[in-house]
């Protein structure tokens, strides 16, 4: 039984309704593809962003914050959308694991992410939350929340950034292992955890947003999973992507990767992250990472769709 991090993006899970019943039809729909994985023998940990959800969840905060009712900060409203969206995937697995005759228990774990206190991401924002805003409303939003930072989204239009600060520690990691080791199919690390400090035996929570990518990637590494597997809308890595020369990767050495993050040829707002964090895998581990299309999880387990990072390149393994 292959141990297999999974790591979905929060906008596989909304997409323009923000409702709880589209919200959870979505995950219904993302469940029936990663039941493939359980299906396949393997043990499955369960990972998700939630950008779109917590940007959502500070806006209505803050429409409702007055002295008798004020807005809860960035970190709880983590620690709500972790709960909520944990809540959805829980109920939906096993509903699909019920349909398929396949008994296995499914938990949803509150996970808190230790970051350092002064990482250098604290004062550069960089993590896209909440809804994409065209540039004609730049200026109204600017005027309305002087506070926020503002950044253009891999094309896809114009987001609030945050502080995205990098995992040290999984705080749960032991309670996530005995439970994987007792062939609990876990949801853990939502949102990429509540980013926390430790500060006189204490954890302090930050207003900041990790990474679900660099979460899932530090989760695979404690609990000694064989595969990260990262799960988008836009399928595998591809070199000079939107160019008229794009070339989509199916099997490369982590080195070539390494050289296209050094020359700065993925976008910071969406593949950069994945694949640094599949690196960071594969160096820390010396086993696979796949990064590829949720709508293809079949094709991904048999090794046919996605792009396969190693720890040497394809031309060495062979």
């Amino acid at each position: 039984m292959a141990k297999i991090v999974v790591a979905l993006g929060g906008n596989a899970i909304l997409s323009k309704d923000a409702s709880a019943a589209a919200q959870r039809k979505a995950v219904g729909e993302t469940v029936a593809q990663l039941v493939h994985f359980v299906e396949n023998g393997d043990q499955l940990i369960i990972t998700h962003g939630n950008g779109p959800q917590v940007g959502n969840l500070l806006l209505q905060q803050m429409t409702a914050d007055s002295e008798d009712n004020p807005a809860m900060p960035l970190d709880t409203c983590g620690a709500m959308t972790q709960g909520s969206i944990g809540y959805w995937f829980q109920n939906a697995m096993k509903e699909e694991l019920a349909k398929r005759g396949i008994e296995k228990d499914v938990m949803a774990i509150v996970t808190q992410t230790v970051v350092k206190e002064d990482d250098p991401a604290f004062e550069n924002p960089t993590k896209p939350i909440g809804p994409f805003y065209p540039e004609s409303k730049i200026r109204d939003i600017k005027a309305t929340h002087p506070d926020w930072e503002m950044m253009e989204d891999a094309g896809r239009g114009y987001r609030r950034v945050v502080p995205s600060p990098k995992p040290v520690e999984i705080n749960e990691y032991n309670a996530i292992k005995t439970i994987v080791d007792a062939g609990i199919i876990p949801i853990v690390s939502g949102g990429g955890g509540i980013p926390v400090v430790r500060r006189n035996g204490k954890l302090i929570g930050k207003e900041a947003v990790i990474d679900k990518d660099f979460s899932a990637s530090k989760i695979a590494q404690l609990i000694d999973a064989d595969k990260l597997i990262i799960l988008t809308s836009v399928g595998g890595v591809f070199y000079n992507f939107g160019k008229p020369d794009q070339v989509e990767l199916h099997d490369v050495g982590v080195s070539e990767i390494e050289q296209h993050i050094a020359n700065d040829e993925f976008a910071k707002g969406s593949m950069l992250p994945k694949v640094q964090a599949a690196v960071d895998f594969v160096n820390a581990t010396g086993n696979q990472a796949v990064i590829g299309d949720l709508e293809d999880v079949e094709q991904i387990i048999k090794g046919t769709e996605g792009t396969i990072i190693h720890s040497v390149s394809d031309a060495v393994r062979n």
